[in-house]
């Protein structure tokens, strides 16, 4: 098995289709439609159901398409070690982030790394927590700053950022609003807005209430920070944030819960096999949270 047979079997599976695929390889379809056809062979198996009209992954495609992504993955990094102690970095570092992360100010810190290693390429995208450690545990991203979930693959790294606790957030009329402090049971029959499943704090504030019996009726689902503060601004439900949220712009009142408090934990997830480039991003958001790298402004 060769990795340029990995390569071309990775970029069929992505595109569905062997023209693009060949496109995107620089090679002729015919020599790329080959080295699929050997590692079939070699493997003893079909990778693909092909049809006139479209390309599908069979069930052992599916099988290998996680492996020969951490394969690859593996061997770039096996690569970029080799630079970096030549004092060299390269290639790409794909980036995974929650929406509004609140730890570090994340444009500032990529800013940071593309000053100071400007051949790297840096390829950003926002998801949920849930998808960003699956992209990462796949090989598609080489490191995401996302919320810590209950449940987490073996094969990834997580280390912890920060914590801090959950408060109240509630309109300027709600009784809560000039409240001290908040019992979680006196949110029972209350309506939340709440980030979509998958999305920040959104599996904490679930496994909390649930531990402390009360049911709830998310009323409104959104999938940013600025748009979940509105709604509770405006009196469509109360919901439970970081405390961090508080210095936002909004009506929103912020009260802090008694008892037991919940907390957000902000963790950055990495694969076993850490790049070079996402070892070097990670000193520098640790640099940006001792305060030596700031935002503008």
């Amino acid at each position: 098995m060769e990795l340029r047979q990995l390569e071309y079997f990775v970029a069929v599976a992505e595109e569905c289709h062997f023209t693009r695929a060949a496109r995107r390889m620089h090679v002729a379809q015919s020599g790329l439609s080959a080295s699929i056809r050997a590692l079939e062979v070699e493997l003893g198996a079909p990778l693909f159901l092909r049809t006139t009209r479209q390309v599908e992954l069979t069930q052992a495609g599916h099988a290998l398409l996680p492996e020969a992504r951490r394969a690859l993955g593996t061997i770039e990094s096996a690569r970029d070690a080799v630079a970096a102690v030549q004092g060299l970095l390269r290639g790409t570092l794909s980036v995974g982030s929650l929406q509004c992360l609140h730890v570090v100010h994340l444009p500032a810190v990529l800013a940071r790394f593309h000053e100071l290693h400007p051949g790297v390429e840096i390829r950003m995208r926002q998801a949920g927590s849930g998808e960003l450690v699956e992209e990462v545990r796949a090989g598609r991203l080489d490191i995401a700053f996302v919320t810590r979930q209950s449940k987490c693959p073996d094969d990834v790294r997580v280390s912890t950022l920060a914590t801090e606790p959950l408060v109240l957030a509630c309109a300027p009329e709600s009784p809560f609003a000039q409240r001290e402090s908040v019992s979680l049971a006196e949110l029972a029959g209350q309506s939340f807005v709440d980030f979509n499943p998958d999305w920040g704090t959104r599996d904490e504030v679930d496994r909390t209430l649930a531990k402390a019996g009360v049911e709830r009726h998310v009323a409104v689902e959104v999938n940013d920070v600025h748009s979940l503060l509105d709604f509770v601004g405006f009196g469509l439900g109360v919901a439970l944030v970081p405390q961090s949220f508080a210095v936002k712009p909004t009506r929103a009142h912020f009260i802090g819960l008694r008892g037991e408090v919940p907390v957000a934990e902000t963790v950055v997830v990495t694969s076993n096999t850490v790049s070079a480039a996402a070892t070097t991003l990670v000193d520098i958001v640790l640099e940006a949270k001792s305060g030596r790298i700031r935002a503008a402004g």
